[in-house]
């Protein structure tokens, strides 16, 4: 049976290694992540971890052999039309919304440094 390659390393749960995790598991989790957790947040994470990793566990035990590898379950599309030139809008009607103008143009603040 294939193994979830997410679901490995000493957090890991299968029939064998069932145990939740610990306040401390959590916390070293926290740590490498460089994320300060109150007391209230490592609790209500280690049970959110609880629930990831039983989620795991049960994907484990589905029989993936005779499913082909897939970058993707279900086929691409592109959802944009082919680009078509067209009339621009009235140079009134864009400038109007300009949040300031000078003559025909937008005037926006230099964003190059010297």
């Amino acid at each position: 049976m294939p193994v979830c390659p997410y679901a490995l390393g000493p957090y890991a749960r299968t029939k064998e290694n069932p145990l939740p995790l610990s306040s401390d598991d959590i916390r070293h989790i926290a740590s490498l992540a460089r994320v300060a957790l109150t007391p209230e947040e490592l609790e209500r994470y280690r049970a959110q971890m609880d629930v990831i990793l039983d989620n795991f566990r049960v994907l484990q035990e589905v029989d993936t052999e005779n499913i082909p590898p897939t970058a993707q379950s279900v086929p691409l599309f592109s959802v944009m039309r082919e680009d078509e030139p067209g009339p621009s809008s009235p140079k009134e009607d864009v400038l109007a919304n300009a949040p300031r103008r000078e003559e025909d143009y937008f005037r926006v603040r230099a964003v190059l440094e010297e």
